[in-house]
């Protein structure tokens, strides 16, 4: 089947759009606190990307649980349903960057920007050639993590740092960034390394500067999380709060 007619890229248009849709439409459903009116489109972008996390990290588990052939074959067996998660997320993704272009001035977001640029390549490699959706799939376990991560903002934006529900979810998100984002690259890394006979030079190329992009990025974060969270001030907390 041509590449220009794969349905994959129905899906991602149709993934793009509804986000697109969701995002515009946020606002209603959940209405910003006081402490967040001053940067409504970020209240609606953190509930977006929340939106997709569940959606995608949740997907990643059950279908590994549902599948676990797939485990055993990131390569090339899949069900088509993780190749629809795979092709929402690049969607998603893409509406995301439009999202950030538009709205947030680019020396704020280009390290997300990079980093949605480097997943979108990956990722649409992925769908378009329905190889590799497996591995993709490991990648999408990272999202359980972003749950977190998204609610520390929501929470930050709405003033409620200085609540139990506040410190609970810091000590989740500390855990389940060491578990989902760390361990999982890791683990990704490990597998295009011993993998790399078996791998296309030019997919192996794409793997290996995506984790050699990705791993850094997530050690800084993980660093910055640590000195927001644990060590960090209130007032750097609230400037935190303000970009």
């Amino acid at each position: 089947m041509p590449m220009a007619f794969s349905p994959g890229l129905l899906v991602v248009a149709g993934s793009f759009a509804a986000f697109r849709l969701l995002n515009r439409g946020l606002e209603r459903l959940v209405p910003p606190p006081p402490s967040a009116r001053r940067n409504r489109w970020k209240w609606r972008n953190i509930w977006t990307s929340l939106a997709h996390s569940v959606l995608s990290g949740g997907g990643a588990l059950a279908g590994f649980y549902l599948h676990p052939e797939m485990s055993k074959d990131l390569v090339g067996t899949h069900p088509p349903g993780a190749h629809s998660l795979v092709a929402v997320s690049v969607g998603y993704f893409l509406e995301d960057f439009v999202d950030m272009l538009c709205n947030q001035k680019l020396h704020q977001s280009w390290e997300l920007l990079f980093h949605h640029s480097v997943v979108i390549i990956c990722f649409g490699i992925a769908v378009l050639l329905h190889q590799y959706v497996g591995f993709a799939l490991v990648a999408l376990l990272v999202e359980i993590n972003s749950i977190f991560l998204h609610l520390r903002q929501i929470l930050l934006m709405a003033n409620l740092v200085d609540t139990a529900c506040y410190r609970l979810n810091s000590l989740v998100n500390l855990g389940t960034y060491v578990v989902f984002r760390i361990a999982t690259l890791a683990w990704m890394t490990r597998w295009l390394f011993l993998n790399r006979q078996n791998v296309p030079p030019a997919t192996y190329a794409v793997g290996t500067v995506g984790m050699a992009i990705m791993t850094p990025m997530n050690i800084v974060l993980f660093y910055r999380l640590l000195r927001s969270d644990f060590f960090k001030s209130r007032r750097d907390v609230r400037r935190e709060k303000e970009e």
